[in-house]
């Protein structure tokens, strides 16, 4: 499918990753995929996101609002993440945590697979960029496939006022549309 993506929007996947690696996530989630988009300057998607009042300062605040992170939970049941960490990083060295994180104990240094709700956003994407006619999938595409499910990322968009059917008239009536 790849094959078919712009060079920016090959771009944001790659931040994705490397948003989702650097919080330890061993999953690209829908919303590393936003701030991949938003990571692009002068790529439509953020461009589009930006005139739309969705820049990224505004979406991080967002996602941030969206649910409690890790730490808030675990600190409902008593356990605080920071301590964790820090006996963690006593015992077994600065960065322990991060060298074993990820699903059953592999620690991504490389490849980092997408979460479902990714995956489907990314054919999404595809699919409205077909719909459109654009012969490649842009970043403007990318955020297309972001507002259809329903995920953080979606949610966060939502809440600034984005809409899937405001953004895709927007996309369409572009001038000299160009996948990026």
């Amino acid at each position: 499918m790849f094959e078919k993506f712009a060079d920016a929007a090959r771009r944001a996947v790659v931040l994705a990753q490397e948003q989702a690696r650097d919080q330890g996530s061993d999953r690209i989630l829908p919303e590393h995929l936003l701030l991949g988009v938003l990571r692009c300057p002068g790529s439509p998607g953020e461009e589009l996101l930006r005139a739309a009042g969705a820049g990224a300062a505004a979406v991080e605040r967002e996602l941030a609002r969206a649910e409690p992170g890790d730490a808030a939970a675990l600190a409902t049941l008593g356990i605080d993440l920071g301590e964790v960490r820090r006996a963690a990083e006593e015992s077994f060295g600065a960065g322990a945590l991060e060298r074993t994180g990820g699903r059953r104990g592999r620690w991504f240094a490389g490849h980092i697979p997408f979460d479902r709700g990714t995956k489907k956003a990314l054919e999404l994407a595809l699919r409205e960029a077909v719909r459109i006619g654009d012969r490649h999938v842009g970043t403007e595409h990318l955020v297309l496939g972001l507002l259809h499910p329903e995920h953080a990322a979606a949610q966060a968009l939502g809440r600034l006022g984005i809409t899937l059917t405001a953004m895709r008239s927007t996309v369409a009536d572009r001038p000299g549309r160009r996948a990026g």
